[in-house]
């Protein structure tokens, strides 16, 4: 990095710093936090876009999968669903993947014409019967379990950190199958066709209530760090606190936030660093060729394919890890909240306004964004409210001027992105 890159990130930290003297440094230690996990995403979608050129808008889908390993691998099974529904689950799995696998043997053992087509169409439609014979009694069996408190089968209570992992391994599967199908597709038949699978994602998590409670949402998700009520209970913390002049409720959740963001840091500079590992080795240097000329890239033997679903993968599955983070952090899957403009949108922007295909620019742009993007609007709220100060009170064009402080977020986001594209159009770090 070169003096003007380092002083961003040096003014990026230093508006922490001020919020956390103007607002709460709770405030400044979430923040940071979400901005760490925003870097993460960000080098994920770099990963895909600037080192290979693949417009990709399914992150949002590949963040939720994240979300949903963290309540399948660490909450607790509930033992009264797998009794009684648990195995007709597993028969119904085992069955779909049955009548997969033998309709795929089909299409390539036998010749093509009538024939394959009849026998390939029997297996599906007789595979797809079979499946809901199992699964749907299998379902309402679970979701009648408790359905206030739990309705569903839980997980495998295995430590929360692993889940992180596993996240990241649901992604790069959910990417392995979309790249499969539509990486032959042009770029912008590749956007729409990940963004539809991504909104397919999210439909299931919400319906399916057996997997993860649907809208019903999934509370207290284990963390990997202290609770602030044993923090409080702690006489040495305690005494701690009350050396620093710290009330104790604050102290202690900005103590469980720091030590959130003492893992989130590791995780990003292992991914920061294999990133560019590969970015700077051999086949970083493949994939830019790929990006900047396909047939040429073609013409020297590459197989281009191939290379962009390896690509696809990997960018997936560092989202999936980010969506796990994100879900340890809140304590709480709500697949309500997973939303195209916040998963999507927010992150290309970071990507384009840090610098594609430069991985500290990404790292600057998820933390310039995300902060933009929550200071945004009580700082547009202020301001209205002092541009509004000598108004009457009654006045409608006050209270419109106030009602619109909220949408400032918006506003921003598009006046930042025009600016850099105009003035810095390869980003605010540039990829060399």
């Amino acid at each position: 990095m070169n003096t003007r890159s380092i002083a961003m990130f040096a003014t990026i930290f230093a508006l922490m710093i001020f919020v956390g003297f103007l607002q709460s440094w709770t405030v400044a230690a979430q923040l940071l936090n979400m901005c760490l996990i925003s870097a993460i995403m960000a080098l994920g979608v770099n990963i895909q876009w600037g080192y290979a050129g693949l417009f990709s808008v399914g992150t949002m889908g590949f963040v939720a999968l994240g979300g949903l390993a963290t309540v399948v691998t660490s909450m607790p099974p509930v033992k009264e669903a797998w009794s009684a529904g648990g195995l007709g689950i597993l028969l119904a799995m085992v069955t779909a993947a049955a009548t997969i696998f033998i309709a795929v043997q089909l299409w390539k053992r036998m010749a093509a014409g009538r024939l394959r087509a009849l026998a390939i169409t029997a297996v599906l439609i007789g595979g797809f019967l079979l499946y809901r014979y199992l699964f749907d009694p299998a379902v309402e069996a679970i979701e009648s379990i408790d359905p206030a408190a739990t309705g569903y089968l839980g997980g495998l209570g295995l430590p929360i950190l692993l889940s992180w992992l596993v996240g990241g391994l649901f992604a790069a599967a959910a990417a392995w199958g979309i790249g499969k199908i539509s990486l032959g597709l042009r770029s912008d038949y590749l956007a729409i066709a990940t963004l539809g699978i991504a909104e397919i994602i999210i439909a299931v998590l919400k319906n399916e209530d057996w997997l993860a409670r649907g809208v019903k949402n999934v509370a207290n998700i284990p963390r990997p760090v202290p609770y602030e009520v044993d923090l409080q209970a702690d006489p040495g913390f305690v005494a701690w606190a009350d050396w620093l002049g710290i009330d104790l409720i604050d102290a202690s959740s900005i103590f469980v936030k720091l030590c959130y963001a003492i893992l989130f840091v590791i995780v990003l500079a292992i991914i920061f660093w294999m990133s560019e590992k590969a970015l700077n080795s051999p086949w970083g240097r493949m994939m830019r060729a790929i990006r900047d000329n396909e047939e040429a890239a073609e013409a020297m033997g590459k197989d281009v394919t191939r290379r962009h679903l390896q690509v696809f993968i990997i960018g997936s599955a560092v989202c999936g890890i980010a969506g796990a983070m994100m879900t340890t952090l809140d304590s709480l899957m709500t697949p309500g909240t997973y939303q195209p403009l916040r998963f999507t949108f927010l992150i290309w922007v970071m990507v384009i306004v840090g610098g594609s295909g430069n991985n500290w620019g990404s790292v600057l742009g998820g933390f310039l964004i995300w902060f933009l993007w929550i200071e945004v609007e009580p700082l547009g709220r202020w301001l209205m409210e002092l541009l509004t100060s000598g108004m009457a009170s009654d006045s409608w064009l006050r209270d419109h001027l106030l009602d619109g402080a909220a949408q400032m977020r918006l506003l921003t986001m598009g006046v930042i992105l025009l600016l850099v594209l105009r003035f810095s159009p390869r980003g605010l770090i540039p990829e060399k």
